[in-house]
């Protein structure tokens, strides 16, 4: 599936774009707007790019990381929490005068996400400049991977870079809003993965039930996307690549909190199909490992492995 040569399996996967805090509450009845619910509160390290490094990684695939956070306890933490991980967090920029990236988020009590505000403009540090001062990253990469919350300049910088070394991109598109940086670089992309919302922002084209995301799914890969994936929640995902299509309904489970869940999906794909994995099972493994982190009120599950996953396909 990908054009990566001999040995992908072991060179690493090279992610850019948010690392940070994210603090979730999680009402404990009925939200009322406009008045303070009882709930709890939570924090998790978080980050669209380092929700994916962090999958990869406990995956068993080897990672670098490229973000930026403060140099504060905040930043510090995530750090060490990501490291431990076992992602590579050499080449994060610490700020000094810097404020680390914060997803503040608002659950109902079944923990869909009602309302969420992301403070990622400590990304800015990641400029064209310093991208170029980590090339030889790219030169080394099985895959780049981008979020969105990247400036337009760095994710056509990272693009640039990719492609001077023949390395396929992976792109999550992150927010509605944000998905408007990745159109003019579609063509680039190896892999896509929004969900619905995101989808109508990158196409144009309404995504309500499963066969408008089929056509959207086809319209992404007739822009030039190897593989195009949208995640629908429950309804699961639908995928193209090729001549090949499909949907693949979501794993039934209990469901503590959505957050993370559409990283998790990306990350495994990212591995399986690095893995040899051909895509029908590749966009599977996907959807288990986003039925696994439903459970988990941690961004990231620490129960992810492979074997996990493959347990959730046979359950």
């Amino acid at each position: 599936m990908w054009s990566t040569g001999e040995g992908s399996e072991e060179r690493p996967v090279l992610v850019i774009g948010a690392a940070g805090l994210d603090l979730k509450g999680y009402a404990a009845g009925a939200l009322r707007l406009g008045a303070t619910n009882p709930g709890q509160v939570r924090r998790s390290v978080g980050g669209v790019a380092r929700n994916i490094a962090e999958n990869l990684a406990r995956l068993g695939h080897p990672v670098f990381l490229i973000s930026a956070v403060a140099d504060d306890e905040t930043g510090r933490w995530v750090l060490e929490r990501t490291r431990s991980a076992g992602v590579n967090v050499e080449h994060v920029a610490v700020i000094p005068q810097g404020r680390t990236g914060t997803y503040l988020a608002v659950l109902d009590e079944q923990g869909n996400l009602v309302v969420a505000v992301d403070d990622m403009s400590i990304l800015e540090a990641i400029t064209p400049r310093y991208l170029q001062t980590r090339r030889a990253l790219f030169e080394q990469a099985a895959m780049v991977v981008l979020d969105a919350n990247l400036s337009p300049a760095a994710l056509r910088m990272a693009v640039r870079l990719a492609r001077r070394f023949g390395i396929p991109v992976a792109a999550d598109p992150t927010s509605p809003t944000l998905a408007m940086r990745l159109r003019s670089i579609l063509p680039e992309l190896h892999l896509v993965t929004p969900n619905t919302a995101e989808a109508e922002a990158l196409t144009g084209l309404p995504v309500s039930n499963v066969d408008e995301a089929l056509f959207a799914a086809r319209y992404l890969t007739a822009l030039g996307v190897r593989v195009a994936i949208i995640t629908m929640a429950e309804l699961g995902l639908v995928y193209a690549a090729g001549d090949l299509s499909g949907h693949i309904p979501a794993i039934r489970t209990e469901i503590v909190d959505f957050t993370g869940a559409g990283d998790a999906l990306t990350a495994a794909v990212i591995f399986a199909l690095l893995h040899g994995i051909p895509i029908e099972e590749a966009v599977r493994l996907g959807v288990a490992a986003a039925a696994l982190t439903l459970r988990s009120r941690e961004t990231v599950s620490p129960e992810l492995s492979l074997e996990r996953l493959y347990e959730q396909l046979v359950i």
